[in-house]
């Protein structure tokens, strides 16, 4: 657990200034901010349409959900992975890094670990400022029905569902990053798994719950189906969910054994 913990630590210390930690947290300013600011601004064309809170809240979240979740979410995780692993790969630190005098698995665990942290920190700061938001603009328009609604629990299920979602694609772009260390091979891999995955997602093709980049588009329609319904009805650990969590188990095995044979040599 030490070797683990010190691991994660440098792992911080060594990305810390790097666009891939700094987009975990400037992403969802910026679209969750500028949503905000159309809501605000178009405030008298969308009273018109006399949304109830829950409604108001699902149109105002969909927004961000289906922005984040299709596009900007899955090639995150692909520059997030790259940029984790890229740093050693930069400086040729490989053997330098398993020289210490730590667990090899750890050092490993703790750059997965450190990957699932910044995927982890951006999908929450989506939700929180989703939340926040959507207050702070009931405050500026008082007309709006935000508060007549406590979206907590389905904007937790939501993103929840969808962190779910990534981790089979975290998982796959990861170990893509350590058999490569050019950024054209695994992005290129990544572009045409994300473009296959919406694709069979959007077309209902009943295996697309197999491809593990389709589960954060499964994921929005399975969140686009509670609409009409209770937040506490959307099903978490669906066909798709359990997929994406079984490639991110055996895949997360298989990148040690991938990346002990690479320092081996």
């Amino acid at each position: 657990m030490r070797s683990l913990y010190i691991s994660f630590i440098s792992e911080f210390y060594k990305s810390r200034k790097t666009l891939a930690f700094w987009a975990a947290i400037i992403l969802p300013l910026v679209i969750c901010g500028l949503i905000a600011f159309g809501y605000y601004t178009s405030s008298a064309k969308i009273l018109k349409y006399n949304y109830p809170g829950m409604m108001l809240w699902f149109q105002y979240s969909s927004a961000a959900l289906g922005v984040m979740g299709m596009l900007i979410l899955p090639f995150y995780v692909m520059f997030m992975a790259f940029s984790v692993n890229n740093i050693e790969h930069k400086n040729d630190t490989w053997k330098t890094l398993f020289s210490q005098p730590l667990n090899k698995f750890s050092i490993y665990a703790a750059k997965y670990l450190y990957a699932l942290v910044l995927l982890l920190l951006c999908i929450f700061l989506f939700a929180f400022l989703t939340y926040t938001s959507g207050y702070l603009l009931q405050f500026l328009v008082p007309k709006y029905t935000f508060a007549d609604y406590d979206p907590a629990i389905i904007l937790s299920r939501f993103y929840g569902k969808l962190f779910l979602a990534s981790l089979g694609i975290l998982s796959i772009q990861f170990i893509l990053s350590l058999i490569w260390s050019d950024f054209l091979k695994p992005m290129g891999i990544g572009f045409i798994g994300t473009i296959a995955g919406i694709i069979t997602a959007n077309v209902g093709w009943k295996y697309a719950f197999l491809i593990p980049y389709s589960a954060p588009t499964l994921a929005l329609r399975a969140a686009s189906g509670t609409k009409n319904g209770r937040p506490e009805d959307l099903p978490i650990f669906t066909q798709d969910i359990w997929v994406s969590l079984a490639y991110a188990g055996v895949l997360f095995v298989a990148g040690y054994f991938i990346l002990s044979k690479r320092n081996i040599k």
